[in-house]
């Protein structure tokens, strides 16, 4: 061995310094972020003995302390803040390596997480699924049916993989595949005074009991804004509800109208025999349904054809299906 000033050459700091490995990063990554060791050790699997072990072994293979401890609670020291960020960039980066190499290997093989909110789900998924079980037979499609905001959070953490969802979301580092556009109708109860109609003007809506979904639903989102764009400045939000069939049901029995897409309306009017449909004046309100998926994904060429296939399965539905660039 060689020797300068007296010490083996090599025989420094750095070269006695261990790597941590990928279990501790991905054990110490989940308790920083549930700040709780049980809820870390469910997260991702691991048991609450072995959670901990891989941090405190994290903890001297980089010989700073990460947790503070307590009876209560588990905080982060402030060595611990600023490692956090570096262990999530590389899990992250880990993920990104195996995604490619899965690409690489086969396109349309392995698991594809696909995110979908509950107001697209119970319509396009049996479209989805069939195109998916026809085409692409060795996809492991694995469906998440989430609100919009817990969805972008998703594939921002590498939990999902493509959404599909209501658009534009304006979210930096998320492309958008357009898939169509569809308008929005009326639905009424039986008595009422625009069930059935057509060409009806969006001012109708400023006089009109207007039932919405619950907070963080999107689809209740574009409803208010459409109430804004026919002049009303009020929210209508005496009557809730968590998903469309009650909200048509709280319809159908004389509470209030609706506002459906109508990829909705055939399976949720069937439910009543007490409801009626009315269409609005051209241009109808309408909002755009599409793809999302994190810009520079590994599998993008992927999504692109995923999307292009469903473009071609969706003519069947009433929407106006869009080009690539919408």
């Amino acid at each position: 061995m060689a020797v300068q000033n007296g010490k083996p050459v090599g025989a420094g700091v750095g070269a006695r310094r261990r790597q941590p490995s990928l279990a501790q990063l991905r054990a110490f990554a989940a308790v920083a972020e549930h700040l709780h060791f049980r809820d870390a050790a469910a997260a991702i699997g691991m048991s609450q003995p072995a959670l901990s072990g891989a941090v405190s072994a994290l903890e001297e293979t980089l010989g700073v302390t990460l947790l503070e401890r307590t009876t209560r609670k588990v905080l982060l020291s402030p060595a611990g803040e600023r490692i956090a960020v570096r262990a999530k960039a590389v899990l992250d980066g880990v993920g990104a390596l195996v995604e490619e190499a899965e690409a690489v290997r086969a396109p349309f093989t392995g698991a594809l997480r696909l995110g979908v909110i509950p107001t697209v789900a119970p319509y396009l998924l049996p479209a989805v699924l069939r195109l998916v079980h026809e085409t692409y037979p060795d996809l492991d499609l694995q469906v998440h049916e989430e609100q919009t905001s817990s969805l972008i959070e998703g594939l921002g953490a590498g939990r999902l993989d493509l959404l599909l969802l209501a658009v534009p979301l304006g979210v930096p580092g998320v492309s958008e595949l357009p898939l169509f556009d569809e308008d929005f109708v009326l639905v009424t109860p039986l008595d009422h005074w625009l069930g059935g109609r057509e060409g009806i003007p969006r001012e109708a809506l400023r006089e009109l009991n207007l039932l919405l979904l619950d907070e963080g639903h999107c689809l209740r989102d574009q409803a208010l804004d459409i109430c804004r764009e026919a002049g009303r400045d009020d929210a209508p939000v005496a009557t809730t509800a968590a998903g469309l069939a009650t909200l048509v049901q709280l319809v159908a029995g004389g509470l209030g109208v609706t506002l459906l897409p109508r990829t909705a309306v055939s399976v949720e009017t069937s439910r009543s025999s007490q409801l009626l449909t009315g269409y609005f004046a051209e241009p109808a309100p309408a909002r755009r349904v599409a793809f999302a998926m994190r810009t520079g994904a590994a599998r993008s060429a992927e999504y692109e054809e995923l999307a292009k296939a469903l473009r071609t399965a969706l003519r069947g539905l009433p929407v106006r299906v869009l080009g690539p660039q919408g």
